[in-house]
């Protein structure tokens, strides 16, 4: 029986570039998580003809979740749901499962790479047929809903097993639960040559893959030792915790620190990769050796000839502004198209639709292509054993040669989080007025050469704006600012640091870019404004 609640409006409930995202106990408010659902449900018409995925990556509150998406689905005449077993189903697998199956959209229930746990966060990814998040005027058309709302409907049917491959109905809604790791190993093995990397996972070649109690565990497990027949215990932290173990479910030098410090022990093995809480992100590690995700992307795209999926070519490649200016050099090389794009991998897919781009990343530990239309851990790290198997060369010697033929830019991320939200505003606002007056003086031995808002203007069909502020110096150095969208307390200011050397291609990073870092303090005012002397995170 179909139930329509009375509800209230929450004012709080506007999607950002990677869908709702709030404190778990805020989504447990009364209607808080139905009000939410039912504003999507307003938005899409003919839903008796349309069909969706639903799964998350095991956080608090998933399966309570995906029952009501369920109830509240059937209450509004979905046709058909294609829920996860167990209720799970990576961020790279569930667009791979809607464009392989043309569905309509889907529901990933995923904070990403926040933390997990009552006392954590939790977010509901909402991606359209596009396999990708949904653009600006459907996020806005929903939170347009939920201003408004004043009922939602629900059924009354009872919670679904949903640790059986089976189908059920509710109401005139079929639900059909289905394997989330078939069809994405089943592509990966048509991008990527099994049996050269089976060769070298079965080789004395040691490799370690953390899950970081995410999604990623049990794809790791079946792809890596099961499929390609890398030791058992290869892949660590496996299992899909709520809470992730106590796992800040971050690939990065901070939150994977576990992983980092064996890396960097003598027990180190040759590889290692990490995935976020849903599997889009990735950090990769040699021994002793760390690549920053802007060199990932430069190299992978350096490398592309070397995967049977992309030998006979690809269109061209794409990064954020906030990731450095890498891959431009190999693109520029390599005669492809290049394109500057802002935060947000809603970006990238007008690309990839357009047939402009095949290769796309964010210096935010996320790579990806065009096989879906989100980031891909896995990939990337099949990527990476992909050359190593191809080359022979350890990861150091990878990138050593890759800085040798292109040059290195050194580049530092610098979060300063927790700033109250007025405040973030009101630094950004003033340094925007403030550009004109920066050309031409210098700080700390730097000369302003160019200062603007990035404002970008999309091949296909739209101009952004509000997407950061770039400063650039007449010796190729840049600082970007921006206000990150992915935190739940206050505002994080995020700079980003870069400076390009064609020598001494191995100082540390913080060494070499401790003025620049300096004058990026000075040009913004964050330490008078704010109080902070030094960054929260560095990376």
């Amino acid at each position: 029986m179909i139930q329509t609640i009375n509800t209230v409006p929450y004012t709080d409930q506007k999607m950002g570039t990677a869908g709702l995202r709030k404190k778990t106990r805020t989504v447990m408010q009364k209607n808080y998580l139905e009000n939410f659902l039912q504003s999507i449900f307003n938005t899409i018409p003919d839903l008796d003809k349309k069909s969706f995925l639903i799964g998350g990556d095991g956080r608090y509150m998933n399966k309570q979740a995906i029952q009501t998406i369920i109830k509240i689905a059937a209450a509004n005449g979905v046709k058909k749901l294609y829920v996860g077993q167990d209720g799970l189903v990576s961020t790279p697998a569930g667009s791979h499962i809607i464009l392989k199956n043309h569905l309509d959209g889907g529901f990933v229930l995923s904070a990403s790479h926040n933390p997990g746990g009552i006392d954590g966060d939790f977010g509901i990814k909402y991606a359209t047929s596009s396999g990708g998040q949904c653009q600006p005027s459907e996020s806005d058309a929903i939170y347009k809903q939920t201003q408004t709302i004043s009922e939602y409907k629900i059924s009354d049917c009872p919670d679904f097993d949903l640790t059986k491959l089976t189908v059920y109905h509710c109401e005139n809604t079929e639900i059909e639960v289905i394997d989330p790791y078939i069809d994405y190993i089943e592509m990966m093995k048509n991008i990527f040559d099994f049996p050269k990397l089976k060769k070298l996972l079965s080789s004395s070649f040691r490799f370690v893959f953390d899950a970081m109690n995410g999604v990623t565990g049990p794809y790791g497990k079946k792809i890596f030792e099961e499929t390609l027949g890398a030791p058992v215990g290869s892949v660590i932290n496996a299992v899909p915790l709520e809470d992730f173990g106590g796992l800040h479910p971050d690939p990065n030098l901070i939150y994977a620190k576990h992983l980092v410090d064996l890396m960097y022990s003598e027990a180190a093995p040759d590889f290692a990769a990490a995935n976020d809480g849903d599997g889009d992100r990735n950090m990769i590690l040699g021994q002793g050796f760390f690549v920053t995700p802007s060199d990932c992307l430069a190299i992978l795209t350096d490398n592309y000839k070397l995967i049977p999926a992309y030998k006979n070519g690809i269109y061209g490649v794409a990064k954020s502004a906030a990731t450095s200016m890498a891959v431009k050099r190999v693109a520029d090389k390599l005669n492809l198209d290049f394109y500057e794009v802002p935060t947000g991998w809603k970006y990238f897919i007008h690309l990839m639709d357009s047939n402009r781009i095949t290769f796309c990343g964010e210096e935010s530990f996320g790579t990806g292509a065009s096989h879906i239309r989100e980031k891909d851990g896995i990939w990337a790290t099949l990527f990476w054993l992909s050359i190593i198997a191809d080359t022979n060369k350890s990861v150091k010697e990878i990138v050593l040669q890759h800085w040798k033929k292109y040059g290195r830019t050194y580049f530092l991320r610098n979060d300063f989080e927790n700033i109250p939200q007025e405040t973030a505003d009101k630094l950004m606002a003033d340094l925007e007025k403030k550009l004109p007056t920066l050309i031409g003086k210098e700080f700390n031995g730097y000369t302003v050469s160019e200062a603007y808002p990035f404002i970008y203007n999309d091949p296909v069909d739209h101009t952004s704006t509000q997407n950061g502020l770039i400063v650039h110096f007449t010796d190729g150095s840049r600082i970007v600012y921006r206000l990150s969208g992915t935190g739940t307390n206050g505002a994080t200011l995020r700079t980003y640091i870069e400076r390009y050397v064609t020598d001494k291609l191995l100082e540390d990073p913080e060494i070499m870019l401790e003025t620049l870092s300096a004058a990026s303090r000075t040009i913004s005012e964050i330490t008078s404004r704010t109080g902070k002397e030094r960054p929260d995170i560095i990376t």
